[in-house]
């Protein structure tokens, strides 16, 4: 291939918002087009490509660099961590919290559950862009702020969506 590995990884990476630019660019191009005859067409496809390039800049932000130990699999509603030293299987509808501790080498998504117990999950591990859409499908999950919390390294256990609160909602942190 004429490319670097490392160039290679980074267009796979932002792959969602490369494809969006060739869609905005084939639908200005229709709207520009002969006498306007496709121009409602390219507008349609004007605002599928902005909408695919937010997506893909959320999820380029969420894959990681990879190279990390075990592997995830998302299938039918249940994640799958296998690692060398432990693993295990959750269903989607049995978390209740979802939290990312900074605080280990590499930083791991912490997935509790009353009935399963919990499972922790490399964010480097292999796979582990599936998670994105995993964790979309929680009700009430605030994906930018998953994000920020992703690039920030919190020095600590930060929890980023819980089932029902633990403390009643009226109660302030600060």
């Amino acid at each position: 291939m004429f490319f670097r590995p490392e160039a290679k990884e980074a267009l796979w990476r932002w792959r969602e918002l490369l494809v969006a630019a060739g869609l905005a660019v084939l639908g200005g191009w229709w709207i520009t087009g002969p006498g306007g005859l496709l121009a409602l067409l390219g507008g349609g496809l004007l605002v599928g490509a902005l909408a695919l390039a937010l997506l893909g800049v959320q999820r380029a932000r969420f894959r990681g660099d990879g190279g990390g130990v075990g592997a995830v699999q998302v299938d039918e509603g249940q994640i799958a961590y296998l690692g060398p030293l432990t693993g295990g299987v959750m269903a989607l509808t049995a978390i209740e919290r979802l939290s990312l501790d900074s605080t280990m080498k590499p930083a791991h998504w912490r997935l509790d559950s009353q009935e399963q117990g919990t499972l922790l999950i490399p964010v480097n591990a292999a796979g582990s862009d599936a998670l994105f859409d995993a964790f979309s499908t929680l009700k009430g999950l605030r994906t930018e702020r998953m994000l920020a919390e992703l690039s920030g390294r919190s020095p600590h256990v930060v929890v980023i969506w819980e089932r029902s609160p633990l403390r009643p909602a009226h109660t302030l942190l600060h």
